[in-house]
């Protein structure tokens, strides 16, 4: 009987994982949304003349940090455990979502035309989220 019990544990912590899983992704597409509506906001800023068109570089890496940081609150706050490490798989989600977006907009993408710095945006993002996110640790009496 115990071993059966067992075997059903070691289901629930797949089960676990696979739900840790899909809240990653589901904050990687809450990440890329926001991510997209503050670029629009700086194409507006942009075109009204309020942010001039050298900055627009700054201003893409500060949306891929307010995305990331934006789906990696989600994701951290449904997931509980081991916000570090969702803070960063929201980010990673958020840069290949943002890669496969420009592969498909353009004929041939690099990663030598600015893709180190958003990488290094969307991974610090969300990696501020899995920091500022987590639980305190409860302390240990004696």
């Amino acid at each position: 009987m115990k071993k059966k019990e067992r075997r059903l544990e070691e289901l629930g912590s797949g089960s676990e994982w696979l739900n840790a899983m899909c809240e990653v992704l589901k904050g990687g597409v809450l990440a890329g949304v926001s991510t997209i509506l503050v670029l629009l906001i700086c194409a507006a800023l942009v075109s009204m003349g309020i942010i001039p068109v050298g900055s627009m570089y700054g201003a893409v890496l500060a949306a891929c940090v307010a995305g990331a940081l934006a789906g990696g609150s989600y994701a951290v706050r449904r997931v509980g455990s081991r916000s570090l490490l969702v803070g960063l798989g929201v980010g990673a989600v958020l840069f290949l979502l943002l890669l496969t977006a420009g592969l498909i907009a353009y004929d041939g993408a690099s990663i030598a035309n600015g893709g180190a710095g958003i990488l290094c945006a969307c991974l610090c993002g969300g990696a501020i989220t899995g920091l500022l996110g987590r639980k305190p640790k409860k302390k240990r009496r004696r």
